[in-house]
């Protein structure tokens, strides 16, 4: 047999791509350019964590992306613009694959509010845990005095359930939460999948702990 022939065959990098952005796993390379995005406090104003101030930090956060994506924790993906470069972080959490549901999670450097880099990236990840991963379920949660925040998730098809109190550990506070949710037969007549759909194409496979059962 001929070296050539033995060679395993290459191993397509998982990512998702969209007519403006792509997803894909972040790596210890992409620090400094999440220092610069999420340096500014009103990126990181409705999180627990933030703003970054040395980009030991951001490295801090990316070593340990690759043990969340093994235990089926979390799947943080760089959001990268197809003409400026990184955006942000999205990503799916609170993954229950028996129960087929997942929560969203993302932050956008300012640069990109009100771009319809939010929307495309929704889109993305929708079609990502419905259509790949077999979701029946897509939530997300917003405070209730983020209302940017709390319209772009309307905005997307995710629809009001109600309020979680005391939810959100936030310094020494315990915040209350909106509480968002997409069904799989909702998404299938959405507005967001009938624009973006037969824009997309998701390369390589997910890590397998994500798949639901």
């Amino acid at each position: 047999m001929s070296a050539a022939a033995s060679e395993a065959p290459a191993v397509v990098p998982f990512a998702i791509h969209g007519p403006t952005l792509s997803l894909r796993i972040p790596t210890l390379d992409d620090a400094s350019d999440l220092l610069a995005l999420a340096s500014d406090p009103e990126v990181t104003r409705w999180f627990s964590w933030g703003p970054y101030t040395d980009v030991s930090q951001p490295r801090r956060f990316l070593s340990g992306l690759e043990e969340e994506r093994r235990t089926g924790h979390k799947l943080d993906l760089l959001a990268v613009h197809h003409e400026h470069g990184p955006a942000g972080i999205t990503g799916l959490y609170e993954f229950s694959p028996r129960d087929r549901r997942c929560v969203c999670g993302t932050w956008f450097g300012r640069a990109f509010w009100g771009t319809g880099a939010n929307r495309e990236s929704k889109a993305l990840l929708q079609q990502l845990a419905f259509d790949t991963l077999g979701m029946q379920r897509f939530g997300s949660y917003s405070n209730p005095r983020n209302e940017r925040s709390t319209r772009a998730l309307l905005g997307v098809g995710l629809r009001h359930e109600g309020v979680l109190r005391g939810f959100h550990r936030h310094g020494d506070e315990y915040l209350d939460v909106n509480v968002f949710g997409l069904l799989r037969e909702q998404w299938a007549t959405s507005p967001l999948r009938a624009e973006f759909a037969d824009r997309i194409s998701v390369v390589g496979t997910p890590p397998e702990a994500f798949f639901a059962v």
